[in-house]
């Protein structure tokens, strides 16, 4: 069941595919958007917030508030990704971009927690980064759990394993901070897990960009995603971006896009192998309560194309 009705927090650690999914989010004109919480992941936090900022001025909603959140994961050393994003997480498209000093001082997690009391049973949360934010804000007020309504996570890798983007068995999200990511699980919240078994299911290719040539975001499409692009033809022979983040916003707007299912879920911590690894307990064999709809199918290219059609129709 959709849930447009609910209020949302969007968490982010703006590289490129959050900067299109935050986009994305505001011109569906579908999402009650009450902040953007950054964290430490693609980029450093201090950089998150700037491209956050950026981005929401090039869609003309600078009213809306960036909170500072999480500078590091909750217990390792941070590690980014730049060689995907970018030296600055954007592509260094919004350089010339120029932004009033930042007013926002209250801490990401308790925002959460704030707006988590204060909009009980109707909030979701959208996480496209690691969620450090959320694992903070269970640990101050752990009541939260039943507060939120749901959380939708761009993170892991389930059935395909072996087909990781930091090893091969995790993906970035979760591997940046499996050890957030073990809380949040355990936590007893409503996830949904966007998984990269549907998200990499979801390319947005140079001739899907030049359908947006002569539009408001096309230059910023075209220009932010060149390293992105760049990075997936070396690696998968694919000039394109994998929409990960933007789906994870799709599934929000429409459940229908994505196949879920709930299994027990649980996060490797420790394997050097296989750390960040999400592993599901598809037979049941841990005989535990089932903790994470996790995602087995997308309707990729109708996907790729409402998210290109809400690109392209923003003035």
């Amino acid at each position: 069941m959709t849930k447009l009705n609910n209020k949302v927090i969007l968490d982010v650690d703006t590289g490129v595919d959050d900067a299109l999914s935050i986009i994305y989010g505001v011109e569906s004109k579908q999402i009650d958007l009450l902040g953007i919480t950054t964290v430490s992941g693609n980029v450093p936090v201090e950089m998150v917030i700037p491209n956050t900022r950026k981005v929401l001025k090039l869609i003309g909603c600078e009213e809306i508030s960036v909170f500072p959140g999480a500078s590091r994961p909750l217990l390792r050393e941070p590690e980014y990704e730049y060689r995907v994003h970018g030296t600055d997480g954007i592509g260094n498209s919004l350089d010339d971009v120029q932004l009033e000093p930042h007013q926002e001082t209250q801490f990401a997690p308790d925002f959460i927690i704030e707006k988590a009391r204060e909009f009980q049973g109707n909030l979701s949360l959208i996480m496209v980064g690691p969620v450090t934010n959320l694992a903070l804000a269970l640990r101050k007020e752990p009541k939260i759990a039943e507060w939120i309504d749901e959380v939708i996570i761009m993170g892991g890798l389930i059935s395909k394993a072996g087909r990781g983007n930091k090893l091969p068995t995790s993906e970035f999200n979760i591997y940046a901070d499996p050890d957030s990511a073990r809380i949040v699980f355990h936590s007893g919240i409503e996830i949904t897990l966007v998984s990269l078994d549907v998200t990499t299911q979801t390319y947005m290719t140079q001739e899907n960009i030049e359908q947006l040539k002569g539009t408001k975001y096309y230059d910023f499409v075209l220009n932010s995603t060149k390293v992105y692009r760049e990075f997936s033809e070396k690696l998968y022979g694919k000039n394109g971006c994998a929409l990960h983040d933007p789906l994870t916003i799709g599934y929000f707007l429409d459940r229908s896009y994505l196949e879920t299912e709930k299994f027990y879920v649980d996060i490797e911590t420790i394997s050097p192998l296989s750390y960040g690894q999400t592993i599901c307990d598809f037979r049941n064999i841990l005989k535990k309560k089932p903790n994470v709809n996790i995602c087995n199918a997308v309707d990729g290219e109708r996907f790729v194309n409402d998210f290109l059609k809400v690109i392209k129709n923003a003035k």
